[in-house]
């Protein structure tokens, strides 16, 4: 059964009309990162970024060439930690969100 709409088309469409999309595809690509996932965590991104900026709009916030940009995403990418710093502090700052870093756990296994 073919699609009445692309994925990219449908994640776009929503991402112009809930920021509240746009926040949770970054914090699961954030997740994602941070569990060890990092072909789901630039697969989120690459769709975060095609949805909202654009790898152009974003290429001269972040002082990147847009075509490095969409290689570090692809499926084959390997970003540096520098450069994934830059793109994700850019596009927080875009969505005027922050992200808190907390320990599921504190030493001596008690839960936070």
């Amino acid at each position: 059964m073919a699609l009445s709409r692309s994925f990219k088309d449908t994640v776009k469409a929503r991402a112009e009309r809930d920021p509240e999309f746009r926040a949770a595809l970054l914090g699961e690509a954030v997740e994602a990162f941070a569990a060890g996932d990092a072909a789901s965590g630039k697969a989120l991104i690459r769709d975060y970024i095609n949805a909202t900026v654009g790898f152009d709009q974003l290429s001269e916030a972040v002082a990147m060439d847009p075509k490095n940009l969409m290689r570090m995403f692809g499926p084959r990418g390997n970003p540096r930690l520098a450069n994934l710093s830059a793109v994700l502090r850019e596009l927080n700052r875009r969505e005027a969100i922050h992200f808190k870093v907390e320990p599921e756990r504190l030493l001596g296994g008690q839960s936070v």
